[in-house]
């Protein structure tokens, strides 16, 4: 720990000061040549195609264990998951274990906006940190050309050469920018005269929602996702027929423009561990995690894969379950579930928004009071059959009576494992406790007792209430606006034994931000469902759910500087 009198180091600070390898020279002990990378200065590179390959069959060879770190429902700040996914990749390794790391891309949209950068920090943090916040290789931009042009192309299909009969008022694909811009959520396009295109209604999504990011993330291949993006559906005709990329003939061009997105990102932590950042889904609108290309890589560079899921268990983990395993052909041997005090506190004050000042000044009692969350969000995991530790991320504030009595429940009212984590401050150091704990963990776990929620072949409804009632708490689901129609439109297009993935708020185990705790007495609204066909699942919405955040009236922005040097400030 620092002392009094000297100021507190930045996630920045500490970056600039850690003395990085060449990422030839790390990943070279890890299986990857000087050939089988390609280059974004020193210390970035991706995977090139026929490496990916070479990897896939040396972990036909390995024993791969995969760690799936999750969270409780979160406080607006964040938790801390992906320190503590950083922080546990550098402990195992620390322990003598060969372990890789992956992780999602930021989205310039949440940077800016609440989180600030999204790396890890402290002493758990990926590296260069700026640039993977900032650009990085570009593959959030080249999703979003290759989206606009997709819509581009439709919009020129529908004003010059109409022969799909495309109907206007059914047009599927919106528009995408990484940035959060409330403005853009809904509007009308093709003014202008004869030269302005076909009016109608559009709207812009964040690029992490566009169904190209969660394609590519789905696809093992540069041919898997070009088929993929053939199968979007863009629009409907007036029978109600599906228009898709492949119609307009949008397919080649836009899987062009993602020829060198799909090869996964590789940099490094603080401590040397190898960390795949790659693809960045939402965990409302899409399955929220990085992409099975990385991950198929990283096993066949080491014995543990550790990877994140977005928000809490109810929503990152539950499609990391249903859907990135199922599809992935993936079993899990445990799953890390992170806690904080902080956020115990926010479910045990009864405010909506929070009131950080008194959730920092609450005690004990408050602490206790959010038990109820935690303990939905441990039981939640414990159906799928996988063993559960839970990380109790420790925050500078947290005492050590309200990390105690965390401990204290998790073992003795849960009889789960925990452990107190500290990676943030002190690396690995401060994870070994965690890290034995999982490695315990993975030993005890048995691939076969691992189920899913519901079966590919259960009907559309029953995926939505089984997962309504059986994660999220609630009574029932009551279908509003035209989802029953959208059901059975699903069905009658073949979408019937796909997994569902289903898109709420993050605040909440319930639909309802403002409710805290593990609320009961509801029912679930679902108000659209429809496919994402590239992807392979499809989405259903809640009604209060947005593909396009817009920016607090105090942005993380507001807060971020570079001088003349280009020294950045405010970021991390």
């Amino acid at each position: 720990m620092s002392s009094p009198d000297e100021p507190i180091p930045t996630d920045y600070d500490i970056a600039q000061s850690t003395e990085m390898e060449p990422i030839w020279e790390l990943v070279e002990q890890w299986g990857l040549g000087l050939e089988d990378l390609q280059y974004f200065g020193e210390y970035t590179a991706k995977v090139k195609h026929h490496a990916i390959e070479r990897l896939r069959e040396q972990a036909a060879d390995r024993e791969g264990n995969l760690v799936l770190v999750t969270g409780m429902t979160p406080t607006p700040k964040g938790e801390g998951k992906t320190v503590t996914t950083v922080g546990l990749g550098q402990t195992l390794n620390h322990l003598g274990e060969e372990a890789m790391i992956a992780i999602r891309e930021p989205s310039l949209g949440p940077v800016f906006g609440v989180k600030g950068g999204a790396a890890g920090g402290g002493r758990s943090q990926v590296l260069p940190m700026e640039d993977i916040n900032l650009h990085f290789t570009g593959d959030l931009h080249a999703l979003t050309s290759a989206h606009n042009l997709i819509s581009a192309m439709l919009d020129a299909k529908i004003t010059k050469d109409d022969d799909l009969a495309v109907e206007v008022t059914d047009v599927r694909w919106p528009r995408a920018i990484d940035m959060n811009d409330r403005a853009l959520r809904q509007m009308v396009v093709g003014l202008g005269g004869t030269f302005g295109g076909t009016p109608r209604e559009d709207s812009f999504l964040l690029t992490a929602a566009s169904e190209l990011m969660a394609a590519l993330c789905m696809a093992d291949g540069l041919g898997d996702l070009k088929g993929r993006i053939a199968r979007i559906i863009v629009a409907y005709d007036g029978d109600g027929d599906p228009i898709t990329v492949e119609d307009i003939d949008a397919t080649g061009p836009a899987t062009m423009l993602l020829r060198d997105a799909i090869k996964p990102n590789v940099v490094q932590t603080i401590e040397g561990t190898p960390a795949f950042v790659h693809g960045g889904p939402f965990a409302n609108i899409a399955h929220g995690t990085n992409s099975l290309i990385a991950d198929k890589a990283a096993f066949g560079m080491g014995d543990y894969l550790v990877t994140e899921a977005g928000f809490g268990s109810d929503l990152g983990a539950e499609k990391f379950m249903n859907i990135v395993c199922r599809l992935g052909d993936m079993t899990p041997n445990a799953v890390v579930m992170v806690a904080s005090v902080r956020a115990l506190k926010y479910h045990g004050e009864d405010m909506w928004p929070a009131d950080f000042d008194a959730i920092d000044d609450a005690g004990v009692d408050a602490v206790e009071r959010g038990f109820e969350n935690l303990d939905a969000h441990v039981a939640n995991l414990q159906q799928f059959g996988v063993p559960v530790v839970v990380a109790v991320n420790r925050f500078p504030d947290d005492t050590d009576a309200e990390v105690q009595a965390v401990i204290e429940h998790c073992r003795e009212d849960l009889g789960v494992r925990v452990a107190e984590s500290e990676v943030f401050e002190k690396g690995s150091e401060g994870g070994v406790d965690l890290g034995e704990h999982v490695i315990e963990a993975v030993a005890e776990s048995d691939e076969s007792a691992f189920e899913y929620l519901y079966a590919e072949t259960d009907p559309i409804r029953a995926k939505i209430e089984t997962v309504a009632t059986d994660i999220y708490g609630a009574d029932g689901v009551k279908f509003t606006g035209d989802a029953l129609d959208d059901i059975s439109r699903m069905e009658s297009l073949g979408f019937d034994d796909v997994p569902v993935c289903m898109s709420k708020t993050f605040h909440s185990l319930s639909d309802d931000a403002s409710r805290k705790g593990a609320p009961t007495g509801w029912e679930l609204e679902i108000s659209e469902v429809y496919p994402s066909a590239g992807a392979g699942f499809l989405v259903a919405l809640t009604a209060d759910a947005l593909t396009m955040p817009g920016l607090p009236a105090d942005p993380a922005a507001a807060d971020m500087d570079i001088d003349a040097d280009g020294n950045i400030t405010g970021l991390f």
